[in-house]
């Protein structure tokens, strides 16, 4: 299914959930934009899902599936940082009941418009506007069968407060699954001043600039692509990679800002203080991009 270059709409396209906070949070977050202090990941994925068709949606079930590892069929699922909602729609179709939470308002946008089209008006489909740093907010949730949360704590500004309030999130017996970009020490230091200069720049330097980190990236890729006599063949198969795409993850990448890191023995020794157990991890082994970890909880639910 393609979207046919349609405009996402704004709040309209948010069917409940709407408060006076919301609108504060809202406020809040175009003035960091206008500031410099904070890329916009709602319009980068509302340009992502002009993408979107079976093929991605399918990649990324399998993904999230394959995870965590439980079958989601009855069980609650939120998604913190929803993005584009492609893993909110990937848990519903698996038969989950869904809460997507996004701090971004074109993020919930996203999500919204793709509950829209594929479960419209669905009772276990909520999408709302919030933020994973509002203590008061998180705990107004409850707690659910799996808590998700990739690629998204590392932007908030305070991820470690981050990471602690999602936990507040799991119950006793359920599933956690984040992921948080690899500590790579000096480099990790300089992306953080490439982001926030990408963040403060004009729009045609950002553009130069994501096509930079682009051709860095992908450019050895590119050159054994071609002397297979595959032309681009990694480039398109990004997609079967969680249903994303290479392009928009790179612009992702290049301007996710703020920006925080934290090694693979960080994770674990901070979840395992609150009484989660590892059950599987994929890390980078010291390259670019984000560990992944699912952890169960064992005990009882984390105190505040």
């Amino acid at each position: 299914m393609r979207w046919a270059g349609k405009r996402l709409p704004h709040r309209a396209a948010v069917p409940f959930f709407f408060t006076a906070t919301t609108l504060a949070t809202e406020i809040q977050h175009a003035r960091e934009v206008a500031a410099g202090q904070r890329f916009e990941f709602g319009e980068n994925w509302s340009r992502f899902l002009k993408l979107l068709d079976e093929t991605r949606i399918a990649n990324a079930e399998t993904s999230l599936q394959g995870m965590l590892g439980v079958p989601l069929g009855g069980k609650t699922f939120i998604d913190v940082g929803s993005g584009s909602g492609l893993f909110s729609l990937a848990a519903r179709r698996l038969g989950a009941q869904v809460r997507s939470v996004d701090y971004d308002p074109r993020s919930v946008a996203c999500t919204a418009e793709l509950r829209r089209r594929f479960f419209p008006n669905d009772p276990k489909w909520a999408v709302e506007h919030g933020s994973a740093l509002d203590l008061e907010y998180i705990g107004s949730l409850g707690q659910f069968d799996v808590v998700y949360s990739w690629g998204v704590l590392h932007h908030t500004g305070s991820m470690w407060d981050a990471l602690n309030h999602v936990a507040l999130l799991v119950k006793p017996g359920g599933t956690l699954f984040v992921s948080i970009y690899n500590d790579q020490g000096k480099w990790s230091r300089r992306w953080t001043r490439i982001k926030r200069f990408y963040c403060g720049s004009s729009k045609p330097m950002r553009f130069v600039l994501a096509v930079a980190v682009c051709v860095g990236q992908w450019w050895r890729r590119w050159v054994k692509d071609l002397l297979r006599g595959r032309p681009f063949e990694s480039w398109r198969a990004a997609r079967s990679y969680r249903g994303m795409s290479a392009w928009y993850d790179v612009v992702d990448w290049v301007g996710g800002y703020p920006f925080e890191v934290a090694k693979p023995e960080e994770i674990f020794e901070f979840y395992r203080k609150r009484g989660f157990v590892l059950e599987r991890m994929k890390t980078q082994g010291g390259d670019l991009g984000c560990n992944e970890f699912v952890f169960s909880l064992r005990g009882a639910a984390v105190d505040r």
